[in-house]
């Protein structure tokens, strides 16, 4: 029988056939593609590295071209959530054009927390575009190495 919905085909809609697509063009042309052909706004969210110590957490956000001061740190109900605001502006004069391109976009990450660290002694700095956060753990959580006597 032949459907009466144009957007469908043998039973298979055609859109999610497209949707699909997606994937190959933003594996072949990048992510800057895929992000433009969705219809939803996409959020724009630094990458981030969580590594965990005996003593601490590191968290290392890319955020190229982000501000410092435009980078906020929380801690909130065992959550460390980092967010913030990228502005860029590019301006570009030729002999036979001019052209001034801006980028604005929110981020916000959020990285659960296990229990036992210390907020009170989280600090965190940014070199050249990387973020490193340092969540130290309290003292009574840290592993405590027992010793073995030998019984003669």
């Amino acid at each position: 029988m032949r459907s009466v919905i144009p957007w469908r085909r043998n039973g298979v809609n055609v859109l999610d056939e497209f949707r699909g697509m997606e994937n190959v063009l933003g594996r072949f042309f990048g992510e800057p593609f895929a992000e433009y052909l969705r219809t939803e706004p996409a959020a724009w969210a630094p990458r981030v590295d969580v590594e965990e110590t005996d003593k601490e957490i590191f968290v290392t956000a890319d955020v190229p071209g982000v501000d410092p001061k435009d980078v906020e740190v929380t801690v909130l109900d065992g959550s460390l959530i980092v967010k913030g605001e990228k502005k860029e502006e590019r301006e570009e004069n030729k002999k036979n054009f001019h052209r001034v391109e801006r980028f604005t976009g929110s981020f916000y990450r959020e990285i659960p927390l296990p229990s036992g660290t210390d907020p009170d002694k989280i600090s965190a700095t940014t070199t050249k575009g990387v973020l490193k956060i340092c969540v130290p753990k309290k003292p009574e959580v840290l592993p405590k190495k027992i010793a073995v006597k030998a019984l003669v």
